[in-house]
């Protein structure tokens, strides 16, 4: 087997695994939707909601959308420095090892062992693991890096540096901890301080996990699959540069209103504001690069995942900075807005591009046209109205309960208590039920076409 066989196999591998981990996330995901309409679904401890929910996002984040992200990474890295992968028996054990962990990290997970850091939620021996994993995929992507035979440095190839470099520095820095036992850790950190630090990593893995890395993909695949030049290569990297500075600086946004000092979160609402104009400088690149050849939304059944993906971003990034003005967050901060906020991210621009990347990387490694447009179209459109169906049902949900919260009668007493507020929610709980439902149908179709365009060619004499 030769290098770029050996390469294609590895790619292939962790787009399989990130499907299936996909799914398994999502069926996690509908069962704690569905506990909140029918509490009666807290069956034993292994399936309380409290236990559940963070094996739904972490099953997500680190076994689809990381599985993702290796996957789309050694890919592009291949191609845009026109090298063999460096080290590609280790990105094999990097295959298995990573499977092994995202198992283990479930098992821990559902067994109630839990650091209660928000996205950090895996104790120490875990926390390990997932540090080996990453300098396993620093050296393969630096490798190439360095081995590299074009020089010129495409976007996503810096987009990719950013996401390696900046995970390891959150990662390690907020998960230092005092292990007690096998099992249980504790902070090194204390109050105000591991506050702080909690979400200078919870904001900044969103930006090296949900961010970086996922424009990167936008940036290679939406020209290779419309055949169109990406609009402005200067314009990408003034939107690479400026969205790396200014996220450094936003992670106390989450804690506006708090004991956090007010200069710092003075200056996490100022960089939020910011990090609007170099979010929609990508925005603005891809909507450009369509320019005069919008028909392609129609004939070219990848583009609109790119588009709509690039879309929601935009969406997302208005909507997450203004979140950190004080009246806003004083009223929507703990409803169902914020949940809405993040999965129209994680469904609608993530996923999107993920998935519209494995589906053109699977038919260019196998030599095909992937099986199925109708159905890569289904697919789109299960994807896209159950998003919205989701995403809009819980925020019109955040701001009823936020009314409710605050509304109070003539003589300054609540006028609702907090069960009234729950029981205003059973109907947006079931809109957003329905809405996870399609969006999995949705998934299963992709599931099935990536399956199906993923297999090796029959062998011929």
């Amino acid at each position: 087997m030769g290098d770029g066989e050996r390469g294609s196999s590895i790619v292939m591998g962790f787009v399989l695994s990130s499907v299936f981990w996909l799914v398994v996330g999502l069926v996690v995901g509908l069962w704690v939707a569905a506990e909140m309409i029918f509490p009666a679904l807290n069956l034993t401890p292994w399936l309380a909601f409290g236990r559940l929910r963070v094996v739904h996002t972490n099953g997500l984040v680190f076994g689809f959308t990381i599985g993702g992200i290796f996957a789309c990474s050694y890919y592009m890295v291949e191609k845009l420095t026109r090298t063999p992968l460096a080290f590609p028996g280790l990105a094999r054990v990097q295959l298995w090892l990573f499977n092994a962990a995202i198992a283990l990290a479930a098992l821990s997970l559902f067994a109630g062992m839990n650091t209660s850091k928000e996205y950090a939620e895996l104790e120490w021996p875990l926390d390990i693991v997932v540090v080996i994993l990453w300098v396993m995929f620093a050296a393969i992507v630096m490798g190439t890096l360095l081995k590299r035979r074009e020089k010129q440095m495409y976007v996503s190839l810096w987009f990719l540096i950013a996401c390696v470099v900046t995970v390891a520095v959150v990662y390690i820095l907020n998960n230092l901890a005092a292990p007690v036992s096998l099992t249980k850790s504790y902070s090194v950190y204390s109050g105000v301080n591991d506050a702080n630090v909690q979400w200078w990593f919870g904001h900044n893995a969103v930006a090296s996990v949900f961010t970086f890395p996922i424009l990167a993909m936008f940036y290679y695949f939406l020209p290779k699959t419309t055949g169109l030049p990406i609009y402005s290569h200067r314009l990408s990297i003034v939107a690479f540069w400026s969205l790396v500075f200014g996220y450094l600086w936003t992670g106390a946004h989450h804690l506006m209103l708090t004991p956090v000092p007010e200069w710092i979160q003075t200056t996490a609402l100022a960089f939020s504001i910011f990090l609007i104009a170099p979010s929609w400088g990508s925005v603005v690149n891809g909507y450009y690069t369509m320019n005069g050849h919008w028909d392609r939304m129609k004939s070219n059944y990848l583009a609109k995942f790119f588009i709509l993906g690039i879309t929601f971003y935009g969406l997302q990034t208005i909507q997450g900075p203004t979140q950190a003005l004080r009246t806003l967050t004083g009223y929507l901060h703990y409803t169902e807005y914020i949940p809405g906020h993040v999965h129209m991210g994680t469904m609608g621009w993530v996923t999107m591009i993920i998935c519209a990347s494995m589906y053109f990387m699977a038919a260019k490694i196998r030599g095909r046209e992937v099986h199925s447009v109708k159905l890569a179209n289904v697919n789109f459109w299960l994807i896209l109205v159950g998003q919205l169906l989701f995403t809009a049902a819980l925020w019109v949900a955040g701001i009823v309960q936020g009314a409710m919260w605050k509304a109070v009668n003539p003589d300054g007493s609540l006028a609702y208590s907090f069960l009234d507020g729950v029981a205003a929610m059973y109907p947006f709980w079931a809109v957003r039920l329905a809405g996870g439902l399609l969006y999995f149908a949705g998934i299963l179709v992709f599931a099935y076409n990536l399956y199906m365009t993923s297999r090796p060619a029959p062998r011929t004499a």
